[in-house]
């Protein structure tokens, strides 16, 4: 194993993973909507559809499917849809302050939906992949430490973005603080969708 590569393949997930982008914000916005605890499905759902990215990727189907004139704008649109949907429920949601727990807080499927149409992802991990080379020559085992390794930095990087968000909405007790957290972070997220728009 090329241990070179395996540290910058770690620097560089930390770089991609961390950056903000629609999973990251709506992890954070999730943590201000509805608290640290009950966004873990969600956040759980966001790094098993990220496993799945990371197969499709793997794999090269990623790169047979955007080889089809015509599919990438339609999955921009597809994901820009989800995105304006999800956004919307962070907005709306009742500020953490008001104790409600009845409000529906982002699933499990929710998260596996979004890595699953979040271009950003699919772009960081085509990158990730196909810069950094730790086992030469065993194809096979390079991607299945490749996935590994970016698996356990998308769940740490998750957990922060989590904390951040739900620690700012507690920080800020009051309705209209939490309220205002809330849309800031909606409109953080529509903006980090709007970046993947073609130009």
């Amino acid at each position: 194993m090329d241990h070179d590569a395996l540290i910058a393949l770690i620097l560089a997930g930390l770089v991609l993973a961390g950056s903000p982008g629609p999973n990251t914000m709506s992890l954070a916005a999730a943590g201000a909507a509805f608290g640290a605890r009950r966004s873990v499905p969600f956040m759980s759902g966001l790094a098993f559809g990220m496993l799945g990215v990371m197969a499709l990727v793997a794999s090269g189907v990623v790169a047979m499917l955007l080889a089809v004139p015509g599919i990438a704008p339609v999955a921009t649109v597809a994901a820009l849809l989800y995105f304006v949907y999800l956004a919307w429920k962070i907005a709306t949601a009742p500020p953490l302050a008001d104790g409600a727990t009845d409000r529906r807080v982002p699933s499990i499927a929710d998260g596996l939906l979004q890595s699953f149409v979040n271009p950003k992802g699919y772009a960081a991990m085509l990158a990730l992949f196909a810069s950094h080379t730790l086992i030469a020559d065993r194809l096979l085992a390079d991607a299945v430490l490749k996935i590994a390794v970016a698996f356990v930095i998308i769940l740490l990087v998750n957990a922060v973005w989590l904390v951040v968000g739900a620690g700012l909405a507690r920080f800020f007790r009051s309705p209209r603080a939490n309220r205002i957290i809330n849309i800031g972070f909606a409109i953080l997220l529509l903006a980090s969708a709007a970046l993947l728009i073609p130009h």
